[in-house]
């Protein structure tokens, strides 16, 4: 990703609105990415014979979210939120290949 101008350093709403679009397509690009991740992690699964679900690693992949959130200044609850909504996603995607669904 390029650089993005500082938001202090943004003069204008034109200017803080692409930012933002820039960072929402960079963001959109990295959890794509972490879906390749899943996919892999969906296959590793299948030849181990484990389940989609793990519950200790959901709790340890959110609690990792909120860690860095609150490292970051950022609602930690809001965060968990969005961790929980995505990782539900992401087991979801792998139970269908694992056909737990």
């Amino acid at each position: 990703m390029t650089e993005l101008t500082p938001p202090q350093d943004c003069q204008s709403m034109a200017e803080v609105r692409a930012q933002i679009d820039r960072m929402d397509r960079e963001l959109v690009r990295m959890l794509a990415q972490r879906a390749g991740y899943i996919d892999r992690a969906t296959a590793l699964k299948q030849l181990n014979g484990w389940p989609a679900r793990i519950p200790a690693r959901v709790e340890e992949v959110v609690m990792n979210a909120r860690a860095a959130a609150e490292g970051e200044g950022l609602d930690p609850d809001l965060i968990e939120d969005l961790w929980r909504q995505l990782v539900d996603w992401s087991i979801a995607r792998e139970a269908r290949v694992i056909r737990e669904e």
